[in-house]
């Protein structure tokens, strides 16, 4: 594995699973844990870890179902928290005893809101997160759009994209080839990485688990639109709001510090995501849709900006930090910028 130097590869079996994880800086350095987003793996921070001030120990899990962690099953009734408990066991086999800074971008960042309402942590950055409420089917007040939030979970990963991700797929002949999909979804469509480094993350991609316990996980059928409704197993379900909520940070005490930083050209977290079955079905793309009344496009970046101000009242101390024409991966598409934003902020809690 030909890594950015500075950084190490490691693979050591917790009392959870076989994980690997990279690492820099020293290790009695202040622990900052990065968690990576749905389709992705720790290599995706690896310029970040590169480029770190040498007091910080940094260390990026593979999370359950991708890189090349053991390919357990993910529990989806337990929402991110086979991610967050898998990382915390890491931490501990590593002999990290002080709370870490946490950080998580997309489907990581409810990971590390389940991470910090279960343990004491430093500080928390949310990276593009998921919204509070999970993904899809979600009024703007966090309830479901059907008791059973149809139209979430499992059933509404694209088949096409999942059979070229089990197939191996690097080539750019598809909208759902996934080296197109990480560069119209990823980042800023003005963003490329260098080609060396875009082959390299494709592959990251191409080592997703695939089907009922990875991606995109199984499915109940419904009789509301769409006709799909979450299962229980993968990780599509575990994003699902049925699963998925990490409202009750406001309710943490004492309050870590947070970060939050977001891609104003984000497609995937949006106030009306390109991905989400209420703005698909408003497209005409999902046919049927029942109709803003019945399923409004899901508000998901308001839905974070309100629970952040709840946060906010209660006491917590929060800086919001939007990057304009971002995508949803600003760490890479606004490198300078977002590394500086989150280093200030580290060193302002440390």
């Amino acid at each position: 594995m030909d890594l950015i130097p500075g950084v190490r590869s490691e693979t050591v079996t917790t009392d959870r699973l076989r994980h690997h994880y990279l690492e820099s800086g020293p290790e009695g350095g202040e622990p900052v844990l990065l968690i990576h987003g749905n389709l992705a793996s720790a290599r995706f921070y690896e310029p970040l870890m590169a480029g770190a001030p040498a007091r910080y120990r940094m260390i990026a899990p593979d999370s359950r179902g991708f890189g090349d962690t053991e390919p357990k099953p993910i529990d989806s009734t337990r929402g991110l928290r086979d991610w967050a408990d898998d990382a915390h066991s890491l931490l501990r086999h590593l002999g990290v005893e002080r709370p870490p800074h946490v950080v998580g971008w997309s489907t990581g960042g409810a990971a590390i809101a389940v991470y910090a309402m279960d343990r004491p942590v430093a500080s928390m950055t949310f990276i593009d997160p998921v919204a509070p409420y999970g993904f899809g089917g979600a009024r703007a007040d966090g309830t479901p759009c059907f008791p059973d939030w149809a139209g979430s979970g499992g059933g509404t990963g694209s088949p096409d994209f999942t059979q070229r991700i089990a197939a191996g797929d690097r080539t750019d002949e598809s909208p759902f080839s996934p080296r197109n999909v990480l560069n119209s979804s990823y980042w800023a469509l003005t963003h490329r990485e260098p080609k060396e480094r875009e082959d390299m993350l494709v592959g990251e991609i191409l080592k997703s688990v695939t089907g009922e316990d990875g991606y995109p996980g199984d499915l109940a059928p419904s009789a509301n639109w769409p006709g799909i409704a979450p299962g229980t197993r993968g990780i599509l379900n575990a994003l699902a709001g049925k699963y998925c909520d990490w409202s009750g940070i406001v309710g943490i005490d004492p309050k870590p510090s947070v970060l939050w930083t977001h891609g104003t050209a984000d497609i995937v977290i949006a106030d009306g995501s390109a991905w989400e079955m209420g703005t698909l079905g408003k497209m005409g793309v999902v046919p049927g849709w029942p109709g803003e009344e019945v399923f409004p496009p899901q508000p998901m970046v308001s839905q974070i900006r309100a629970v952040l101000e709840r946060y906010r009242d209660a006491g917590g101390r929060v800086e919001m930090e939007m990057f304009e024409g971002s995508g949803h991966f600003p760490v890479a598409d606004a490198a300078d910028r977002w590394r500086e934003v989150f280093l200030d902020f580290l060193a302002s809690v440390g």
